[in-house]
């Protein structure tokens, strides 16, 4: 029988918190060092430290450093990566942890896929930017604008619809942004526009995780990916390369991944149907240009996802 100060030590998570304080320094860095930094050195650094960031808060929704989601919160509350509250990600992410309903459009909110309907039903242009946001370059650049612009089209819409629930965490997210923002320029010269600039291609690059770590496919746990990416994606994306690990146990903070999957290798890679990715760098060469799959969900698996099959 373990005791309570060891089952204590056990639960703290020390790599997460150093990992949090180096995020928070290495932003803090590069903002109060910007002018010697310059605008191009200074803009990568910092577009690397947001995705960062972004992946930080990942972990603070699945309950890391710690078992008080208020504390976590308050982690994941400064608006650095600019265009969703955590309050509105954590809600959504945890929705798309459903398996059974992975990839499907309406109900995974992270679904990279449309229905055939919903496809048909867009402008020319826009059906042109789903085709190239399944390419890398594509997922980098409009990936961004296709998760933004309706996410914040439906907030502008709710409160029409009588529908006030998120206004809250939106009014608190601005509210600090508008803060945030303001202080860079006073303290750091660092104008507001180049900051969200800077945030845009830093979304782009956190969503390239997600360009191919789920698909179409008869069973739920053969939509989700294992990537065998680099130590730099590795420690860019915290591990959740390594997804189906992830989803299989989501509670599993993001340094136990790797070595989860490296002791059961065979085992992920049979119950995920051998959904395996060499590397952000295949995609890169494989599908810079070349859409990797189709945007639209096959219109037998919609059914299927209904009926849990596994």
């Amino acid at each position: 029988m373990h005791s309570s100060s060891t089952l204590a030590r056990s639960r703290f998570e020390w790599p997460t918190w150093l990992l949090t304080a180096g995020i928070y320094l290495a932003w803090v860095a590069v903002v109060v060092y910007w002018q010697q930094l310059g605008d191009v050195l200074g803009s990568a650094a910092l577009l690397l430290v947001v995705c960062w960031y972004m992946s930080l808060q990942h972990e603070l929704v699945h309950g890391h450093p710690t078992a008080s989601p208020r504390i976590n919160r308050l982690l994941g509350l400064a608006p650095l990566a600019v265009w969703y509250p955590f309050d509105m990600y954590r809600h959504s992410h945890l929705i798309h942890h459903q398996d059974e309903h992975l990839t499907r459009p309406g109900i995974d909110p992270e679904s990279n896929y449309l229905t055939a309907a919903q496809y048909a039903g867009l402008p020319a242009w826009q059906r042109v930017c789903w085709r190239w946001q399944r390419t890398v370059l594509g997922r980098l650049l409009v990936g961004p604008a296709l998760a933004i612009v309706p996410t914040w089209a439906d907030i502008l819409r709710q409160p029409l619809r009588g529908d006030w629930s998120h206004s809250r965490s939106w009014a608190e997210h601005l509210g600090l942004l508008a803060l945030l923002l303001w202080a860079l320029q006073h303290y750091a010269g660092i104008h507001p526009l180049h900051y969200l600039l800077v945030s845009y291609p830093a979304l782009g690059l956190a969503m390239l995780r997600s360009l191919y770590e789920h698909r179409p496919a008869l069973r739920p746990a053969h939509r989700i990916a294992i990537n065998e990416a680099s130590p730099f994606w590795r420690l860019l994306y915290l591990n959740n390369n390594y997804h189906v690990v992830h989803h299989e146990t989501p509670s599993m903070p993001w340094y136990r991944l790797r070595a989860s999957y490296l002791a059961d290798r065979s085992g992920y890679l049979q119950r995920n149907g051998g959904f395996l990715v060499p590397g952000y760098g295949h995609l890169l060469r494989r599908f810079a240009l070349t859409p990797i799959d189709s945007p639209v969900l096959p219109e037998e698996l919609i059914p299927v996802a209904r009926s849990s099959l596994h």
